[in-house]
């Protein structure tokens, strides 16, 4: 070794093995409760207050649908005198455990993507000071922090069945949990699993034993919720009017083939109605073939009748199991039937792999901003603002991402259609078009040094409202977009400060388009051109594979 080089490694040698020694040590003081790795279950409490340290990052699985509930429900019964000060990277928080530990002083600092069941506690309890926030992010952004500055010390995952070895069967609620497990294991964190059984084989090995560290049967399965699930009976008139306008003045209009759509009845809707009111515009083979979303039971109708080639989804959705493993030219299966689900790969499929996000959001402000955090609720946005941005290294084209394109420059790029479809007022007659986001206020509150915008107006392609469409993407400036989005923002303060004479201009200028001019009569927007209108209509449609969940049957 050079001089020069000895004189700069002088001093105490490093080690290089501090995160794998403290690993083992800790894992040594539970040895005698292993067998293997499986932990009995009434010692999981136990197991926790020896393995969790105070001050430890711990990521803890609770997504939009599928929630390590026995593990969250074990971590608010740890003695806070013992375990405190966690600090919890978590991509949904959704339930009452999930914010009962900071209250008992067992956390205090919280990085995550979502809190819509949480959303007002979460609020005030920032505003009491019983939690702090690191940053709320999209679920993209969290899992790759989780490789860089967040990498969790313990794992709290969940899957459906493990062998006694210690390999997870994940099925078709995947989602997160990989990702999360190789986060931690590979920098020599602990990653306890709870399963619902551990059974002598599994259907497929979803992630190795060598993963792995703890497994404890849970007393219950793991809490999973039907959360893409829309009922046809709650489709409204209004819902199908803006579904026609959206497939025949965007889905057409641009030859959309590849998109993701957002949860509410208005996409639910578009759905539905591909099989009727699309096929007769002669669109199927032309629009809407691969698809990015949970496997919606309101698509079943469009795949049954061949519009769609390909589904690729974040998570599973109950009752829908049957039907994913009965059509794997469609889904993504595994040789056990089940899909394989994976929320990581699906928010980068959405980001880049899509032409077209089509969404709602609460707010929306005259520039285009847009969130659902509103006064008093900090709900997050979950992987919204992934889908609804537009992804700059995207080098790939598609005759919808080149449609954006509006400049006749040598060097130029396409673009993602970002699409906002919202009624324009919300639920109690609070309008969706409004001055200000609420967002500010509410991040200035806790805060945060952003304001909490879900998509940023700048990214927003196309407005839908009963009113009509705003083509923002072909303003010139931004007086043009406030122009184009107060034209279709209805009787909102926003839409009655609007000039209607210039309403002709925009028309022609292609700014706006109403029904008329996408030749729909309002009128024919009638619950009779669903392709289901009942939750038993799909049932039919799927010739009994689905099954949806007892609250979602009548009759």
């Amino acid at each position: 070794m050079s001089t020069h080089i000895s004189k700069l490694k002088a001093g105490t040698p490093r080690i290089w093995t501090t995160r794998r020694d403290e690993k083992k040590r800790r894992m040594e003081k539970v040895r005698s409760m292993l067998n293997g790795v499986i932990l009995p279950t009434d010692h999981i409490v136990d197991a926790m207050e020896v393995l969790l340290v105070s001050g430890d990052r711990v990521a803890l699985e609770g997504n939009n649908q599928k929630q390590a509930s026995f593990l969250s429900q074990a971590l608010s019964n740890v003695n806070p005198q013992v375990v405190n000060n966690l600090h919890m990277i978590m991509s949904s928080v959704s339930r009452p455990e999930h914010l009962d530990i900071f209250e008992k002083n067992i956390a205090s600092k919280l990085d995550f993507s979502y809190a819509g069941p949480q959303s007002l506690r979460i609020a005030q309890m920032v505003e009491d000071q019983t939690l702090s926030i690191g940053s709320i992010h999209t679920y993209l952004e969290l899992y790759g922090r989780m490789f860089v500055d967040l990498t969790p010390n313990i794992a709290l995952v969940a899957a459906d069945k493990a062998d006694r070895q210690g390999n997870l069967y994940t099925g078709a609620n995947t989602e997160e949990t990989p990702t999360i497990i190789e986060a931690t294991a590979f920098r020599d964190g602990i990653v306890i699993v709870q399963v619902n059984e551990i059974v002598d084989e599994l259907p497929r090995v979803d992630v190795p034993a060598s993963w792995i560290d703890v497994i404890v049967e849970a007393d219950q399965p793991y809490q999973l919720e039907a959360l893409f699930t829309r009922d046809p009976r709650h489709i409204k008139e209004t819902h199908i009017l803006m579904g026609m306008m959206a497939i025949r003045g965007i889905y057409e209009r641009h030859q959309v083939q590849s998109l993701n759509h957002g949860i509410g009845f208005n996409t639910a809707a578009i759905e539905l109605l591909l099989p009727t009111y699309g096929e007769s515009l002669g669109l199927r083979g032309k629009i809407c073939k691969n698809w990015v979303l949970n496997p919606h039971p309101t698509l079943i109708p469009a795949i049954e009748s061949g519009w769609v080639e390909s589904v690729h989804c974040f998570g599973g959705e109950v009752g829908m199991e049957k039907y994913t493993a009965a059509r794997p030219d469609v889904f993504f299966t595994g040789h056990d039937g089940t899909i394989r689900s994976n929320r990581a790969m699906g928010q980068v499929a959405g980001q880049y792999a899509a032409d077209m996000f089509i969404g709602a959001s609460l707010q929306i402000d005259p520039d285009g901003n847009s969130s659902t955090v509103t006064s008093g609720r900090l709900s997050g946005f979950g992987g919204a603002p992934n889908m609804g941005s537009d992804a700059r290294g995207r080098r790939h084209d598609t005759e919808a991402w080149l449609n954006m394109i509006k400049d006749q420059d040598p060097i130029v790029r396409g673009r993602k259609l970002v699409v906002q479809m919202v009624e324009t007022f919300q639920s109690g007659d609070q309008p969706t078009f409004v001055d200000q986001l609420d967002a500010i206020q509410v991040g200035h509150d806790a805060g945060l040094p952003l304001a909490p915008v879900m998509i940023y107006g700048d990214d927003v392609t196309h407005v839908v409202t009963e009113e009509g469409i705003a083509y923002l993407y072909k303003a010139q400036n931004i007086e043009e977009r406030r122009t184009a989005l107060a034209a279709i923002a209805g009787v909102t303060p926003l839409g009655q400060r609007h000039d209607t004479d210039l309403n002709e201009k925009l028309r022609q200028d292609g700014l706006i388009a109403f029904p008329e001019d996408l030749e729909i009569r309002r009128t024919d927007a009638k619950r009779s051109l669903l392709a289901a209108k009942s939750i038993e209509e799909l049932v039919e449609w799927s010739d009994g594979l689905y099954e949806p969940p007892s609250k979602f049957r009548s009759w």
